[in-house]
């Protein structure tokens, strides 16, 4: 038995069953597509009124009708022309379409006994019964084929599992991360919001506190690139579109970019760092004494993603990558690939990951350069991570257009699984841009190009701390690491010494000078999620102490001034959680 394939079918049949429901209670409805997903599955309907939350449940109803009725998944086989005049009188348009692009002369059709028919060619459970343990989640838009200019359908998401047990354990999951959604928590802890009526989608500010945690982000990983003998660059927000077209980018990506006129000639918003990096390669002549060279950037970049895919800070249309590039000889990149490597892990045990996944993804059929590249490419990572001795899935056909890439996943205290860091190996651009250096016998070499990124963007990544930790940072990340609070206004003067002592350590305190009561100040610091509170009355000013609070544990009693400063400076260093 392979639980995540058997899981699948039982996930897609559960799905079969929602569709029958659906049009056994809305019979004008017409059904789309419904495939098993990574946590579930869903259904895409074409009905005129949306979803409502009472509707699922109504929807749900029917399904448990359906089952206890216990009809069997049947397959059966028919012509295309068949086919396609059974669903045309059924008035089922998108089945027509699916049906007219599929190459077989013959489709594959699956029955609930004679309750309700489907295209599709399965696998699916014996019978309806075997679904035990299935709950309709949400209701979200999609277009049709993915595609904004065709029709906005409603999808209907859905999850099910072998037993109620899984289900329960996953629905609770499932609660704990709406409580850590970064779209809830981002302008909850005034972190950054979106103005989309009046700045665009997919556009980030950051406020104050957001922006002091992304600076923290940045500062970290420049510091961290510097000390690995990556050289920063910086490089031009907008090239000339000529550039591009040398890249491979106008004919692979253009649908992903933003381009304008300027002086008649075309321009583009960069969607990624690396012609940039290149250009500063050629600058001048290269030897092979100069390689490994490697340049890093915080380039902010843009991509013209739909409206409907973007998602939070996970999926915007502008953002920051901490991108490098490494140029380096054919037979440096299987060592530069380990070395990357050992940076991720190094990097995400600071912030607090110690789970991840790594995928191999290879050629995709959109692909510039020789096979025979290709081959040399996928063989340089793919020992790269035999020799680190690292489990590793090899994702076909998802590579870059110019490389094979590793990417390595994080999992986060959920156990949910988020993308970030890559490496692709290019042997393509330079030679599209005819790189080259001078080898020990005084010949030209073209160089191999690693493009890497170790937090793939500080915004997805942003949003992967504020999910992972639900907004409650560790000391060392958090905007605010101790909030002030003074009992009366007499004690103004002992709070205001307490943050320029903080200040004097590179710490970060606020205090809180409202006329407001004890009680309420407290409560307030703990929904910002401040690390700690420190309360100061009579007996702290006359003592030099702080009465400290942590967050989520509580009163930890009275501490001398001095002796918590130095605790939370080493705590901060030491990045401890």
């Amino acid at each position: 038995m392979n639980y995540k394939t058997d899981l699948d079918k039982l996930r897609h049949s559960c799905s079969h069953v929602m569709a029958q429901a659906v049009k056994e209670l809305w019979p004008d409805v017409k059904v789309t597509i419904g495939p098993a997903i990574e946590n579930g599955f869903y259904y895409d309907f074409d009905k005129k009124a949306p979803f409502t939350d009472e509707d699922l449940a109504t929807i749900e109803k029917k399904m448990q009708e359906i089952i206890k009725r216990d009809p069997s998944f049947k397959q059966s086989h028919m012509t295309r022309d068949a086919a396609i005049a059974m669903f045309r009188k059924m008035n089922e348009d998108y089945k027509i379409e699916l049906i007219e692009g599929l190459p077989d002369e013959e489709v594959s059709i699956y029955h609930t006994d004679d309750e309700w028919l489907d295209l599709c060619k399965g696998p699916h459970v014996e019978n309806a019964k075997q679904i035990r343990a299935f709950k309709l989640l949400s209701v979200a838009g999609a277009y049709w084929r993915g595609d904004e200019r065709k029709a906005q359908l409603q999808r209907v998401y859905g999850t099910a599992f072998f037993d109620k047990k899984d289900l329960k354990e996953f629905l609770k999951i499932l609660e704990e991360a709406k409580k850590r959604d970064h779209r809830k928590l981002g302008p909850q802890l005034d972190l950054f919001n979106f103005y989309q009526e009046t700045a665009g989608p997919g556009l980030v500010f950051y406020h104050p506190p957001g922006a002091i945690l992304r600076r923290i982000i940045e500062e970290y990983i420049v510091g961290q690139n510097v000390k690995r003998g990556y050289q920063l660059v910086q490089t031009p927000h907008i090239l000339k579109g000529k550039l591009w077209e040398i890249s491979g980018h106008a004919d692979h990506y253009k649908e992903n970019m933003f381009y304008f006129m300027v002086d008649d000639e075309e321009y583009a918003v960069k969607p990624m760092n690396c012609p940039g990096h290149i250009l500063i390669y050629k600058s001048k002549t290269r030897s092979y004494r100069d390689m490994p060279i490697r340049f890093f950037e915080l380039g902010d970049v843009y991509r013209k993603e739909k409206t409907g895919v973007m998602h939070g800070l996970l999926r915007v249309r502008g953002f920051t990558q901490d991108d490098a590039h490494i140029f380096c000889r054919e037979d440096q990149v299987k060592e530069e690939v380990m070395k990357v490597i050992d940076f991720t892990f190094d990097v995400m045990k600071d912030f607090g990951f110690d789970n991840m996944n790594i995928e191999l993804s290879t050629r995709p059929d959109d692909y510039i350069g020789s096979i025979e590249n290709w081959q040399t490419a996928t063989q340089a990572l793919e020992s790269a991570l035999k020799e680190k001795e690292l489990a590793y899935q090899i994702n076909e056909g998802d590579g870059a257009f110019y490389g094979p890439k590793i990417d390595i996943k994080l999992k986060d205290a959920l156990s949910r699984e988020w993308q970030c860091a890559t490496i692709q190996c290019d042997f393509s651009l330079p030679k599209r841009f005819g790189l080259e250096y001078i080898n020990e016998d005084g010949n030209t070499t073209q160089p191999i190009m690693i493009h890497r990124a170790i937090l793939g963007s500080v915004e997805r990544f942003f949003g992967t701390l504020i999910e992972h930790y639900g907004g409650a940072f560790p000391s060392w990340l958090a905007p605010t690491q101790a909030g002030i609070i003074p009992i009366r206004e007499e004690h103004q003067a002992y709070a205001l010494k307490i943050k320029e002592d903080l200040q004097q350590k590179g710490l970060r305190g606020i205090i809180d000078q409202r006329n407001e009561s004890l009680n309420k100040k407290i409560r307030e610091g703990t929904i910002k999620k401040i690390p700690y509170l420190l309360v100061v009355g009579d007996k702290e000013v006359q003592s030099k102490t702080v009465a400290v609070r942590k967050y989520a544990r509580g009163d930890q009693g009275t501490c001398a001034l001095d002796t918590f400063i130095e605790k939370l400076d080493e705590e901060v260093r030491l990045k401890k959680y």
